[in-house]
């Protein structure tokens, strides 16, 4: 071609409708998406294109499910589990945390803490390991938790795991930067492995789904084997015929659904006999269980939700095992019919006061707590409190309040809408306090503080650069949408009511839930077993205490208690508390009243039976006020407030500005 006809052709992305540009992977989910009519994942009797393949290790995971069918029995058993967490926003703050949790104390076999390790060093710097994620920015990190089923025959667990991770290696075909920790404070030795989220040339690691759930579980089996030798067929028959009676979710079952064909119907049939005589074995459990039908004969039909069913009823028992342990660790004696779940979602469900017994964790890869806790009602209770980060540390022995968490939106969700709805679907302070004249400043803060919450969690508010806030007309909908997200995360509301052991509450100054408890109207029904029945001496030892300090009167069979007598504990535990400091420090202490200008120097926390209390220092003197969530963090910063009534307005800094409440 010559003259005008010359071109040079530019190849570039393929444009979807309006412009923008679709990836090759992008154009190819979609097929598959059309072509499988709208399902994903796995469909009895038909296959369709999940994704599970792509990334690195593919070809090798897909190799390894192929070979002997007894293989997998034969070899040594390794359970895996993986997440992916992402590291963007939040998530290097969590990798940190994680990382600590770890290391914590008590997890090798001599009560120590945990020790990282690496490929060539048995002494990893966890530091330098987030700091080259941080610096290479990961998007993600890998982390693995590997559990030998004959883990404790290993004196060390260190070279298998450095051998795993050089086949891993091999496996992906790329170097990988990695840490691990053993954990022996278990009934299975098990690893954590955190590896980061790039391949040995700073690209994105992504490693196919088959090999995460398949191939290295398949890999680590056959190092397990290689050391300790293969499973003989009478092991092999004993551990299926373990399988087939218990109430859990078993490989039997996973091969028993993997094998439905297209009419929902499942046979025990099965190239190797063991396995045949295991599934038939299993179909009968599991119709004993009302979980399987025998259609026609050697012909079964499944129960709708059997995986997830079987899965709660293995999470049953494992609770019930946690909470025994808990108690014995105790040394709390509760009969099987007085060890219960509490259920927060349950109709009717009352809130749970009690001592707490012990927290623990139940499921490591996605960090979920839970408490016991030795309820008034004479019963010990297992509680899941999700994310241990959702709930602060609470000391062993204290006095607290569960209540489920609250899917409805908040109070300030409904002023916000009401405000927005008057203002063209827009809020600010302003607005709102002309709106309400009756609200404070402080009150209509609270919900530009709700706001905020609320765009950080993506709950579809924004912020205009004018500083109003543009409200969606469904707001209520949207708040409820973030609260029910929250509850996944933390499905209860811890309340620590007294952190004092009974007996300390007892003599103890200051106010304390059992002198709320022996002024309240509707006092906590107190059953004679149990806490309930130690609660109910506790509270006869107080009474007595307070008649002693003539804070109560008895008459007849009646104690009657001074007016304002929570007032006068607090006081009198604050000028214990106070001597003492003037002791340590040499400070004058300048109570402060109703009305009184506070500034000073935030020095410190104080946790006292009265409540939180903040330490301000002046250059001659001191004063104790109540503490307030804005303070945290403002530890060594100038501090100015106006006390009133039992709360206190906070500014900070020697700036002018609106204060916080």
């Amino acid at each position: 071609m010559s003259g005008d006809d010359e071109f040079e052709p530019r190849l570039g992305k393929l444009k979807a409708a309006g412009g923008r540009a679709r990836t090759y992977l992008s154009r190819v989910l979609g097929a598959a998406m059309l072509a499988s009519g709208g399902r994903f994942g796995r469909t009895p009797g038909r296959r369709v294109f999940t994704g599970a393949r792509i990334g690195r290790g593919a070809g090798v995971a897909a190799a390894l499910a192929a070979g002997d069918p007894r293989a997998g029995l034969r070899g040594r058993r390794v359970v895996i589990k993986v997440s992916a967490p992402r590291l963007a926003g939040k998530g290097l703050a969590a990798a940190r945390a994680h990382l600590r949790y770890v290391q914590r104390d008590g997890v090798m076999r001599d009560g120590s803490p945990g020790q990282l390790y690496g490929p060539e060093t048995n002494r990893a710097d966890g530091r330098a390991f987030l700091d080259r994620a941080q610096a290479g920015g990961d998007v993600r990190q890998f982390r693995f938790i590997v559990s030998a089923e004959d883990g404790a025959e290993y004196d060390d667990l260190k070279d298998l795991t450095r051998r795993l991770m050089r086949q891993a290696e091999t496996d992906l075909g790329t170097g990988l930067d990695w840490v691990a920790v053993d954990h022996h404070n278990t009934g299975h030795p098990h690893t954590h492995i955190l590896v980061r989220g790039r391949d040995d040339r700073g690209r994105d690691l992504i490693i196919a789904r088959d090999y995460l759930t398949r191939g290295l579980r398949e890999r680590a089996q056959d190092l397990v084997s290689l050391d300790l030798g293969p499973v003989t067929d009478r092991e092999i028959a004993a551990r299926l015929s373990r399988e087939t009676q218990v109430e859990r979710l078993t490989s039997l079952d996973r091969g028993l659904l993997a094998a439905v064909d297209d009419e929902g119907l499942v046979s025990p049939r099965h190239a190797d006999p063991l396995q045949y005589a295991a599934r038939a074995g299993r179909l009968q459990v599991l119709a004993r269980l009302g979980l399987a039908r025998e259609a026609a004969p050697t012909t079964w039909r499944l129960a709708d939700g059997l995986e997830e069913t079987l899965r709660r009823m293995g999470e049953r028992g494992d609770i019930q095992k946690m909470l025994y342990r808990a108690l014995v660790e105790a040394d709390v004696d509760r009969a099987v019919d007085a060890r219960v779940v509490f259920e927060p979602r349950a109709p009717h469900q009352r809130p749970l006061v009690g001592r707490l017994l012990r927290r623990g964790l139940a499921d490591e890869i996605r960090d979920r707590h839970f408490l016991v806790i030795d309820g008034v009602d004479g019963r010990a209770h297992y509680v899941d409190i999700g994310r241990g980060a959702a709930t602060d540390a609470i000391p062993e022995d204290a006095v607290v309040r569960v209540a489920p968490r609250s899917l409805e939106p908040r109070p300030a969700d409904h002023g916000v809408a009401q405000v927005a709805a008057a203002h063209d679907g827009r809020y600010s302070l302003d607005l709102h306090l002309a709106h309400d004249p009756a609200a404070t400043a402080g009150f209509a803060q609270a919900h530009l503080r709700r706001l905020e919450a609320l765009r950080r969690g993506g709950a579809g508010v924004e912020r205009g650069e004018d500083g109003t806030w543009i409200i969606p007309a469904d707001h209520l909908e949207r708040a409820a949408a973030f609260e029910r997200k929250k509850a996944l995360d933390a499905p209860v509301v811890v309340e620590v009511l007294s952190a004092l052991s009974l007996d300390r509450q007892a003599t103890a100054l200051g106010p304390t839930w059992l002198d709320r408890e022996l002024l309240a109207e509707a006092p906590e029904p107190l059953r004679d077993a149990g806490f309930g029945r130690a609660a109910r001496q506790a509270l006869a030892q107080r009474r007595q205490w307070l008649l002693q300090q003539d804070l109560a009167e008895q008459e007849g069979d009646r104690t009657l208690f001074r007016a304002g007598m929570l007032r006068r504990l607090e006081a009198m535990e604050r000028a214990a508390v106070a001597h003492g400091i003037a002791a340590d420090t040499g400070l004058a202490y300048a109570p402060a009243q109703h009305g009184d200008r506070v500034e000073g120097i935030l020095r410190r926390r104080l946790d006292l039976n009265g409540g939180p209390t903040a330490l301000v220092e002046k250059s001659r003197e001191f004063t104790l006020v109540p503490w307030r969530p804005v303070l945290e963090g403002r530890e060594g910063q100038v501090v100015t407030g106006v006390v009133r009534g039992a709360s206190i307005s906070w500014s900070f800094g020697r700036t002018r500005g609106p204060s916080l409440a």
